[in-house]
């Protein structure tokens, strides 16, 4: 179990080249910069469901019973997580075989449109069970496309990035997850302090959702001008690499252990994300008492906290290694988790805000490293297709259940503390695996 990272090793074989090529300071820093706004635009996307999930349950689930309601809203959220695998295989084959710009291109696309669609959809007051219908096969297109966008975009930078660096530079393209989540928290919040309630329940709802249309055009017109990675071309052009005919089969084949240890490392990169950072927006409100402007600051204040994390322990990652960064962060949160909830549930309002934002800032730690270290355990002829199919099976199982857990758990057990304890459980999973994680700090990405 101990070696579970350790083949292949993320060494250069004799033949094959490193992953120095590419290192261009202007041309990484064009490439990180493209990678942050588009997973901005998908995690935007994806975000601004939870956000809106009251108003959703209002309009397009009807039951008599509010918390019904927002259960089946919910439930729709975590449907879509179970795309995100699918979505990873083929964005994965599309990237490893055909070109990781060329995958990235169209995860952007699919997004904007299926978010732009949700805008779009009469209510259940129309059409009946059909607005649900079509909300929920949009939700799934969001989340068949978000299923190869953060392993592409992560896989893509880190074959630019220099060694010594790799980590670093990563960890700009994570607080795109949090950037996007930010941003469409601050919609949220501005629409809601913007416009009276009635106005927001009859129309203005759909503003976030239409918003997608014009940041999804300017990232897919971004990415499209990236050029593709050396590494990738490098596999193409090798005689000593075999270019997969099905880049999923391979990873299956020969890298089965790497996604079963990044499948556990990040567990509490994505339950904690989705805990801390959109189901907690709800919490506040549910259980604290809290308005919705002051739920939507805190959240904003949150991710802010996160994006701070990310190039910190990305620095930190690339100077003392990646192993640290994932004990000290996952370390922090399980103890922390407990007393942040009950502080969110009775605290004082700056308390409350500050609960929230150490659970994030804590989790971004660990999201900071994470995806050096992936692409560090992964070939370069199907890096691509590992990262996604091991980050989706986590978001599958801990992500999108995550928000729907949370209040499944209160309602079942009656106690309101009880999301703080599904939040645990995800540190000590990442803590745990990071036993078992190679150091590889400084070491060149293999084809």
């Amino acid at each position: 179990m101990a070696d579970l990272a350790a083949e292949p090793t993320p060494t250069n074989r004799p033949g094959e080249a490193s992953s120095k090529v590419g290192a261009n300071p202007a041309d990484t820093l064009k490439v990180i910069r493209a990678a942050i706004l588009g997973t901005v635009v998908e995690y935007y996307d994806f975000g601004i469901y939870g956000y809106m999930a009251t108003l959703l349950a209002a309009h397009f689930f009807v039951e008599s019973d509010p918390n019904s309601a927002l259960l089946s809203t919910f439930a729709a959220f975590a449907v879509a997580f179970f795309l995100r695998a699918p979505g990873g295989i083929l964005f994965g084959h599309m990237g490893d075989k055909y070109g990781r710009k060329k995958a990235l291109t169209w995860t952007i696309l699919l997004m904007a449109v299926a978010t732009t669609g949700i805008g779009l959809i009469p209510s259940y007051a129309t059409l009946g069970i059909w607005a649900t219908c079509l909300l929920v096969l949009c939700r799934c297109l969001q989340g068949f496309a978000a299923g190869g966008e953060l392993g592409g975009a992560n896989a893509f930078v880190s074959e630019h990035a220099p060694a010594h660096r790799r980590a670093f530079h990563t960890s700009f393209v994570n607080t795109g997850t949090y950037l996007g989540s930010l941003v469409a928290s601050l919609v949220a919040l501005v629409l809601t302090s913007a416009v009276s309630e009635d106005t927001l329940h009859d129309w203005a709802w759909r503003i976030p959702f239409l918003l997608s249309a014009v940041i999804g055009l300017i990232g897919l017109y971004i990415r499209r001008q990236l050029p593709e990675t050396e590494q990738f071309e490098a596999v193409q052009e090798s005689d000593s690499v075999e270019v997969a005919k099905y880049p999923i089969a391979d990873v299956f084949t020969h890298a089965w252990r790497q996604i079963v240890l990044v499948t556990f490392l990040g567990a509490l990169i994505v339950g904690g994300y989705y805990v801390a950072g959109v189901y907690a927006a709800s919490y506040l409100q549910t259980e604290g008492g809290r308005s919705a402007d002051f739920a939507f600051t805190s959240t904003c204040i949150a991710m802010v906290a996160a994006v701070i994390s990310l190039p910190i322990a990305g620095y930190v990652g690339d100077r003392i290694g990646r192993r640290p960064v994932f004990f000290f962060g996952s370390g922090v949160t399980a103890l922390i988790s407990l007393p942040a909830f009950m502080v969110m549930r009775d605290g004082s309002p700056v308390a409350a805000v500050l609960a929230q934002c150490s659970l994030t800032f804590f989790i971004g730690l660990v999201n900071g490293v994470s995806f050096a270290a992936y692409a560090e355990i992964f070939r370069a002829r199907y890096r691509y297709s590992g990262i996604a199919m091991s980050n989706n099976v986590t978001n599958m199982a801990l992500g999108g259940t995550a928000p729907f857990i949370a209040t499944l758990l209160i309602n079942t057990t009656d106690n309101n503390l009880a999301p703080a304890g599904y939040l645990i459980a995800t540190a000590l999973m990442t803590f745990v695996a990071t036993f078992f994680l190679k150091e590889t700090r400084g070491t060149e990405l293999e084809l």
